[in-house]
């Protein structure tokens, strides 16, 4: 074989070897982005399955077991205790600024604003994970007309009432007892204004008899 054909064999090789690597590198590539999607797919698949199984783990205390208590301060620095309102019916909302399902809550309590004043309802909004420059901007000068505290939990809300999902929203009757828990549900303003009135000890004193409506 002259020296000729020989470097152009050379070429040809060092071409075919060039040519060979450049397609292992892209199967390789093309490998690698197969197995990032199955793992992203994998892990939708459990998150998913983590969200829908979230609404039962979320339970930390049952409907008519005591709710804890807490105390934590509010906007102005002042404490805050559950207990302090015992007495009273008391919707605690466990929520955070950036969470769209927990304005929308707010929206809704915000509607049923006057029937809350009303029925001497109290409402405490506990900010989980959340600074205070932050919830004080997230609030504004908005003044419900309810009794309404926005307080900056330090961990003792978030671990006592074992909060996985937001917004987690509770009806506490006038003897710290849970009547309702959400759990991860919708909560709209209808539904507060019936649990309200189901659960409140002066709706029911103040509603007429049968008897006083005949006469």
């Amino acid at each position: 074989m002259s020296p000729w054909c020989l470097s152009l064999t050379n070429k040809k090789q060092r071409f075919y070897t060039v040519k060979n690597r450049s397609t292992e590198k892209r199967e390789r590539r093309r490998l690698r982005s197969k197995n990032l999607k199955s793992f992203k797919l994998l892990l939708c698949a459990f998150l998913l399955a983590l969200f829908c199984l979230a609404p039962i783990a979320a339970l930390a205390v049952a409907t008519g077991e005591s709710a804890p208590d807490f105390k934590l301060q509010d906007m102005t620095g002042e404490d805050v205790s559950l207990s302090d309102f015992k007495g009273r019916l008391v919707l605690l909302k466990l929520a955070t600024t950036w969470c769209p399902t927990c304005k929308q809550l707010s929206a809704e309590i915000k509607n049923i604003g006057e029937f809350l004043k009303d029925q001497d309802v109290v409402v405490l909004e506990v900010f989980v994970q959340d600074s205070e420059k932050t919830i004080k901007k997230y609030l504004g000068d908005h003044q419900p007309p309810m009794t309404f505290h926005a307080l900056l939990d330090d961990g003792q809300a978030y671990k006592a009432y074992n909060v996985y999902l937001i917004p987690r929203f509770l009806l506490i009757d006038e003897e710290q007892v849970v009547r309702f828990d959400s759990s991860g549900r919708n909560v709209m303003a209808d539904d507060i204004r019936s649990m309200v009135l189901e659960y409140s000890r002066s709706s029911a004193t103040e509603a007429p008899s049968a008897e006083a409506t005949d006469k």
